[in-house]
């Protein structure tokens, strides 16, 4: 699934540019932390709900959803864009040109 990213409803969740990171955030009214680490294969990300890990190991691709599924427990999905084209994502982009961003509910 790609979106064009042209949607109101999308939030951009800040980062910074290094190869690894975690984060907490505040989405939907429910604490989502998010861990990303650069790997020579690219960058991957694991999302927590809570304390309860609900998805691990997950690549990050240019305007690709990242968990897909409502079965997750996650409040909405995740996707990365690249704001000058459509490179994959790298750490050393992040929060400049690479950018997270949250979408609120599921699209069935």
């Amino acid at each position: 699934m790609t979106t064009a990213l042209s949607d109101n409803s999308l939030l951009m969740v800040p980062l910074a540019a290094i190869p690894a990171q975690m984060l907490r955030v505040t989405l939907s009214g429910q604490t989502v932390q998010i861990a990303l680490r650069q790997r020579s294969t690219g960058l991957y990300a694991d999302f927590w709900l809570g304390n309860a890990r609900v998805l691990s190991g997950v690549l990050c691709q240019d305007r690709t959803w990242l968990a897909r599924d409502a079965a997750t427990g996650l409040p909405g999905d995740f996707t990365f864009a690249d704001s000058q084209g459509t490179q994959e994502p790298d750490y050393q982009a992040l929060g400049s040109r690479c950018l997270l961003f949250y979408r609120a509910g599921w699209v069935v």
